[in-house]
């Protein structure tokens, strides 16, 4: 037997002993006790930042003249609202479309819709502007929400108590079991805010019956939930 001839032959014998080794450790090693679990918790954000869509809806019977009404409605609502420094305005959608006669073929007048989107953390501001706007607008939405950095605040500290929360439960179940743990993997989910819309004909009537329409800011809930996996030790 040559030189190489005998060194091919001690590999295979270690990997067969290595393999046999490996076999007889699973054999009296089973598979490790893994559970799953999760946790939810939510907490309280203050809606501090109000957000309106006004509109303003005009019929006429050109593209040109209802355009022309139309804008003059916005830019004296744009004038109005760049009082507000504390207001931020933004254009939102607007759509032109026409309006058939009773037999579905003739144009009898066009029709046109223009919106604008008001934000503000000052909410008697936003108040004052909608009540003022109230002569040439309507209101089709008011919703009270966190601002970006409060949502950011409440989601963290749900964070925090959603992972306690998931330690709790796993030392929990592993204690019922009479076993150490460890955790395996973990996952944090956060499903966002729940803010408080306010419906659309109620704000649209509260426009309409005040010079400011009454705003009322209340709180979201924000959840978080964790869910992961521990492993029983012996």
């Amino acid at each position: 037997m040559n030189v190489t001839t005998r060194y091919l032959t001690a590999l295979l014998v270690t990997g067969t002993l290595l393999a046999s080794q490996a076999h007889a450790q699973q054999a009296h090693s089973p598979h490790p006790t893994t559970i799953d679990l999760n946790a939810e918790t939510q907490r309280a954000a203050p809606n501090d930042l109000a957000v309106a869509t006004a509109y303003v809806e005009i019929t006429d019977t050109s593209p040109a003249a209802v355009a022309r009404e139309v804008n003059k409605v916005i830019t004296a609502a744009l004038d109005a609202a760049n009082r507000y420094q504390q207001i931020k305005t933004q254009s939102a959608n607007t759509h032109t479309w026409p309006v058939y006669g009773k037999n579905g073929r003739q144009i009898e007048a066009w029709r046109m819709r223009s919106e604008l989107r008001l934000e503000s953390r000052d909410v008697a501001a936003l108040s004052g502007l909608l009540g003022k706007l109230q002569s040439t607008m309507a209101v089709s939405q008011i919703e009270m929400q966190p601002a970006p950095e409060t949502r950011r605040k409440a989601l963290d500290e749900a964070t925090v108590d959603a992972i306690r929360a998931f330690e709790q439960r796993a030392a929990l179940v592993a204690a019922a079991l009479g076993k150490p743990y460890r955790i395996r993997h973990l996952s944090v989910g956060a499903p966002g805010a729940h803010p408080q819309p306010m419906p659309r004909m109620r704000a649209a009537l509260m426009a309409a019956e005040a010079d400011a329409a009454p705003l009322q800011a209340g709180e979201s809930e924000i959840a978080v939930t964790v869910s992961g996996t521990i492993e029983l030790l012996d």
